[in-house]
Formats: C-alpha cells, sequence, structure tokens
C-alpha cells in the first residue's frame, strides 16, 4: 500500500487545562471539593488559607451571596413563565461577592508587573473526549490518613459471629459439642436466621465426626438459640418468633395465642387472613388484635441489631432562609477553607528571569489563580442554578412536596443561559438545606402529569398526595389502586391505575390486601 500525505479539514471541541479544572471542580461533591482543596494546598506553595475579610476597624465583614424574592411576586413569576427568566436576571443580586463566600480570591500582588507576562489560559492541548467520556460524579478520593481519622472509627466492629463465639467461650460445651457450635454460628446469616436447614448442617458434620447423631446437632442448637440476642439461629421465620415469645414471661397476656399463630399459622397472619384465624382458633377480633400486637414486638431479623454502624453525614452546599417575607439563598460557607495566594511567595517572582526557581514559581502561581478563578465559577454557578430552583420551587419551600412544580433540567438551563450538561453536573451530589429539610438538587426536577384545568402537576407532588390518602385511610377497608386513580381525578389530576401502583412501589407501600388490619 502506497504512503501519501492528505489535508483534511474537520470540527472537534478541544478544552484548555483552565477549562478542564473548572468542569472537575464543578462535578465534585462537597467532600470531593475539600479533598481537592487539600491536595491543592498541599502541593502548591502559593496557596494558603486566607483569614476572615475585616473592614478598617478589624470587624468581620460578611458579604454573602444571595437571591432574594419577594412573597408577593410568587404570583406574577409563577403565571408569567415568559418572562420568567427576565424575573431572575433582576432577583440575582451580589453575585461578585461569592468569592467571599466559599472561596476567598484575594491576589494582593495581582497589580506588578510580573503578573502581566502570566496568560489567562494556556494553549489548547486535550480533546474534549479524551478526557470525559461521561458527566457522571467523581469517585471519592483517597486518602491514606483515613484509617486513623476520628470519623474513620467505629463504636464497634464486632460481628454476630464474634458475639455468639465470646458468649460460647464462656458457656460449658465438650470438644465434641463446641465443635457442632462452631459449626452451628458459621452458618448463621447476619440476620441471625440459619442459611442450611438442621439435616444439611448434620450431614456435613457426619462426614468429619464418627458415630454423631442428629439428636446431638439439635441440642447443641437449641443452646444457641437461648444466646443473645434473642431468637438467633432460628431455622425460619416461624421459628425465630416462637422462640423470642418462648423467652417472655408466662402471665405476659396473650402469649398462649401468639404463640399458636407463629407456629401454626405464619402464613394466615402474612396474608392478613384474621376471619380464617379467628375462626380456627376460636378467638375474638379483640383478642386476635392483642396476639398480633405482641408478635409485632418481636424482631424477625435479630441479627441487624449487630449490623455495624454505616452513618453517612451530608453536608448542605446552599442554605435557603426565609428572612424578612423573602427567601434566601446563600452558600455554605464551611464546605470549603477561604483561600488566597500567598504575597511573600508571589513577590520573589521576578521579570526576565529564568532561572529554574523562578520558573517554578511563576508556575506555580499561574495554577493558584486558575485554581482560584475555578472556584469562583463553581460558586458562582452553584448559586445561580440554586437560585433559579427556589424561585420554581417557592410553593415546596411553603407548603410542601404537595406544592411541588413540574420541572427540567432545560427550565434551568434556559433562565441561567448554560447548557443542560452543566446544570447536570451543578446538581449532581449537591445539597440543599430548606426548612423542609436537606434535598439533593435533583429532587426538585420532576415530570409533569397533565390536569383537567389545562395545568401541570408535578409527579413528586402525586406521590405526596398518594401518601396522604393512604395515611388517612381506614386500615379495615384500604384504598385500592383504582380507587386512589379515582380520589386523584376528583382532584383533577389524571393518572393511570398502573402509574399509582409505580409511584407506590417507589415509596415502597405495600398494596392494599396488605396493608389491612384489625385497628
Amino acid at each position: 500500500m502506497k504512503q501519501s500525505l492528505q489535508l483534511r479539514m474537520g470540527q472537534s471541541l478541544t478544552m484548555t487545562p483552565q477549562l478542564q479544572q473548572a468542569i472537575r471542580l464543578l462535578q465534585l461533591s462537597t467532600l470531593d471539593l475539600q479533598n481537592e482543596i487539600q491536595e491543592a494546598l498541599d502541593s502548591n506553595p502559593m496557596l494558603e488559607v486566607g483569614d476572615e475579610t475585616t473592614d478598617k476597624d478589624g470587624n468581620t465583614v460578611e458579604e454573602p451571596a444571595v437571591f432574594e424574592n419577594s412573597q408577593s411576586d410568587i404570583a406574577s413569576t409563577s403565571d408569567t413563565p415568559s418572562t420568567e427568566k427576565q424575573n431572575n436576571d433582576s432577583q440575582i443580586t451580589a453575585t461578585d461577592q461569592t468569592n467571599d463566600t466559599n472561596a476567598t480570591t484575594d491576589d494582593p500582588t495581582s497589580t506588578e508587573d510580573w503578573s502581566q507576562e502570566i496568560p489567562e489560559d494556556l494553549p489548547v492541548d486535550t480533546s474534549w473526549d479524551d478526557v470525559y467520556q461521561n458527566t457522571g460524579p467523581v469517585g471519592p478520593a483517597s486518602n491514606e490518613d483515613d484509617e486513623n481519622s476520628f470519623e474513620s472509627r467505629r463504636g464497634s466492629t464486632e460481628t454476630l459471629q464474634d458475639h455468639l463465639l465470646w458468649q460460647l467461650n464462656l458457656t460449658p460445651f465438650s470438644n465434641q459439642d463446641r465443635i457442632i457450635a462452631m459449626t452451628i454460628i458459621d452458618d448463621i446469616e447476619p440476620s441471625g436466621l440459619l442459611s442450611s436447614p438442621i439435616q444439611e448442617i448434620y450431614e456435613g458434620l457426619a462426614r468429619q465426626i464418627d458415630d454423631i447423631e442428629l439428636d446431638e446437632v439439635e441440642a447443641v442448637l437449641h443452646r444457641i438459640q437461648q444466646f443473645d440476642p434473642p431468637g438467633v439461629a432460628a431455622q425460619d421465620l416461624s421459628d425465630c418468633l416462637h422462640i423470642q415469645l418462648s423467652q417472655l414471661s408466662l402471665e405476659t397476656p396473650h402469649l398462649v395465642v401468639a404463640k399458636a399463630i407463629v407456629k401454626e399459622y405464619i402464613l394466615l397472619l402474612g396474608s392478613k387472613d384474621y376471619k380464617t384465624l379467628m375462626r380456627k382458633l376460636k378467638i375474638s377480633e379483640s383478642e386476635l388484635s392483642e396476639a398480633i400486637q405482641l408478635i409485632q414486638t418481636m424482631n424477625p431479623r435479630p441479627g441487624d441489631d449487630l449490623a455495624i454502624d454505616t452513618t453517612e453525614y451530608v453536608v448542605p452546599d446552599v442554605f435557603v432562609s426565609k428572612r424578612s417575607n423573602r427567601w434566601v439563598v446563600e452558600l455554605n460557607p464551611d464546605i470549603a477553607p477561604k483561600l488566597r495566594i500567598n504575597s511573600d511567595y508571589a513577590s520573589m517572582v521576578k521579570r526576565a528571569d529564568t532561572s529554574n526557581d523562578n520558573t517554578y514559581l511563576k508556575n506555580n502561581l499561574q495554577e493558584a489563580r486558575w485554581f482560584l478563578k475555578s472556584l469562583q465559577s463553581r460558586n458562582e454557578t452553584l448559586l445561580k442554578v440554586g437560585s433559579a430552583i427556589v424561585d420554581r420551587q417557592q410553593g415546596f419551600l411553603d407548603f410542601g412536596e404537595e406544592a411541588m412544580k413540574p420541572l427540567v433540567l432545560h427550565d434551568i438551563a434556559e433562565i441561567v443561559d448554560m447548557h443542560e450538561s452543566t446544570i447536570s453536573r451543578v446538581t449532581t451530589n449537591k445539597y440543599m438545606h430548606t426548612p423542609q429539610g436537606i434535598f439533593e438538587l435533583k429532587y426538585f426536577f420532576s415530570s409533569h402529569v397533565s390536569t383537567d384545568s389545562g395545568g401541570e402537576c408535578s409527579s413528586t407532588a402525586i406521590r405526596a398526595i398518594i401518601k396522604k390518602l393512604i395515611a388517612a385511610e381506614n386500615t379495615r377497608k384500604p384504598l385500592s389502586d383504582s380507587k386512589i386513580t379515582a380520589l386523584l381525578a376528583d382532584q383533577g389530576i389524571k393518572v393511570a391505575r398502573r402509574t399509582i401502583a409505580k409511584y407506590r412501589e417507589a415509596m415502597n407501600i405495600p398494596p392494599s390486601n396488605e396493608r389491612k388490619q384489625l385497628v
């Protein structure tokens, strides 16, 4: 094949290193951003943590970037969507002060002569596709000191097996019974129930121990079932509940009926066939109700009490509060330290000096300025998006989920004049603290359903209405999905029955036959 040179014209999207950094910081979560800032402080001598901004009298000056909208403007902004962008442009104030809220970008040496030699952008050297294959969030950065940090330490790392083996060492067993007990304990699931039938455990032990009998294995199993937590080493749910009931005092009211239910009629209880239960047990409805309440105090998964705590804390990026009858949006000033350029190191940069030390200082100064500018851009974008969301969802802030309005990424993108992919990055793993609770920014986006009046209703509002209807239903005769569909239709909301079922399952609400109760 003959080789040749050819000229081709084409278009491709390229990225400067500064743009790469800005996009990467934009999609970082709060914890990842803190790790990124700490890495920048450790690697760049030009960056340092700055003090609070003070005035000439030495008093701390707080200049939060806020978004305000009077309550009287709610109706006008919701009724005139065509002018919504203009309203938002007039309502976003003090965005230039964002750098005082989260990342102070004071550059005391910006007026020096050497600053003119530092370009604003590096030459294009990277293709977009080479760096960003998707818009997913960046995973948490690793930290070698995690194992030594206070937050990473757990109060107790004891597993269920450790807890049972500790009790086994305090219980007198023969050598053979101890081997049987350890085999049974190894077969217990984290929930506290046995993962294999006792017959299979016996058959496995019979291949290792001569002259072993099934009665011996069952006897050891019964002793382990007296260990803490109550109900451990049960063979199934019925056995677990019966073990726990057997450890109660014989004088406990309705104990005999409760034992009979979990031992013989557990399936009828699961299907809530109360009429059959009352007929077979020959008891009244009140007696059955009391027995069921006693059963409900038992733990069907006793091993969960010893599960390792994996609590995760959420740090909000944006605070929303009401002041003087107006909603105010502020960035969280504590999610990142206030940064600035070290004036002492910056003053060491000399003009027309090509030494290695001076080149090193210039490069670090340039990277520091880019990093601060990227942080400022991130804060301004987050504030704009949060402000636009609050403007559209003021009904939710005032009245709750039922007043949530339909909202998609495209709506916010048009308001802040940004691309939808940028809005997606901003709203991923970012949280807003509101009077209604802490929510991820993506929570405020939802699809819509048309109403009879020609308006729209948010899917989030529909789920809230469904939850409210089910909470107020008669437990003796729960609302079916068809009935909920009819009730929503009475309110002017047309939703299919299968959609109601989908929303109900998403909220982990069981169907009507499983919600039926005696009282």
